[in-house]
């Protein structure tokens, strides 16, 4: 029992582990990964609908969605910002790990007759001919990769992008990750039975990596057939260190903003948003 104690609370080097097909590919919590998404009461997988109407107002303002634009949105979960973009007009690409939450954004877009296509795929291996006049990637779901992973996203970004086309992307911020505590906690169906339907012993612990500035959420799961542990990584980003790998990838930071709303930026905010663009042809 005490060594298996100590595994529960073993600190991993920062993203020693990637465990992302738990999330999003099992179909228990995809069901509830993707309730989540449709609560319009909380901001948890997803933003508010008042807010997603006000940031695509924004967007469609920022980038003069209409007629003819080109998006794919990264992570489009159940297509909130996707069908929302595609009622301005534009060509909407969404891709998602969630083959449940895929399933739901196309039933949308066929009972709203709308020119999305939706991709169930991990992004980090998207590939395609189609070139895009806007990247979107919403609610920090860039601050889950490894130093590695981002580079890579960033190159297809980049490859997929007509000359001139832009990046709009949401990070955690260095404040948000000076609030963040280390913790230990323990709980009989920890999160009200979201890791699966039958019984389980529920083992997180939060590690804080202090000189990258990440965050580790470990998940370890115990059911009475099996254990498996989960590791939700949040890498926290200084504008300076953002800009600094858009820039390495072949982006210009044109503007940095509180969120993907357009609030003007606050260094006190916990997270920020930034838009870079691709440079162009000479």
């Amino acid at each position: 029992m005490f060594k298996a104690l100590e595994k529960i609370n073993e600190r991993p080097a920062p993203f020693e582990f990637y465990t992302a097909a738990e999330l999003w590919a099992d179909p228990h919590t995809s069901a509830r990964m993707l309730a989540l998404h449709l609560d319009e009461t909380i901001d948890v997988s997803s933003r508010n609908p008042a807010f997603i109407h006000r940031s695509v107002a924004w967007i469609a303002s920022r980038f003069s969605v209409g007629i003819g634009t080109t998006i794919v949105d990264f992570g489009c979960g159940p297509g909130l910002y996707t069908t929302l973009l595609a009622k301005h007009g534009a060509k909407v690409t969404g891709i998602d790990f969630s083959e449940r939450s895929i399933a739901y954004a196309k039933g949308v877009a066929a009972r709203e007759r709308l020119n999305i296509r939706y991709v169930k795929q991990n992004y980090l291996e998207f590939e395609t001919e189609d070139r895009f006049d806007l990247v979107l990637m919403i609610m920090c779901d860039f601050c889950a990769f490894s130093p590695s992973q981002r580079e890579r996203i960033l190159g297809i970004f980049n490859k997929i992008l007509k000359p001139g086309g832009s990046v709009l992307l949401d990070v955690y911020s260095l404040a948000a990750f000076e609030q963040k505590k280390k913790m230990a906690t323990y709980e009989i169906n920890l999160f009200d039975g979201f890791w699966s339907p039958n019984k389980y012993y529920g083992f997180m612990n939060t590690f804080k990596y202090d000189r990258e500035k990440v965050v580790l959420d470990k998940y370890t799961i115990i059911e009475a057939n099996r254990t498996r542990t989960i590791y939700n990584w949040f890498q926290y980003f200084s504008p300076q260190a953002l800009e600094k790998a858009f820039k390495e990838a072949g982006f210009s930071v044109e503007g940095l903003y509180s969120d993907v709303a357009g609030t003007p930026f606050d260094r006190k905010a916990r997270e920020f948003a930034v838009i870079a663009r691709k440079a162009e042809k000479r």
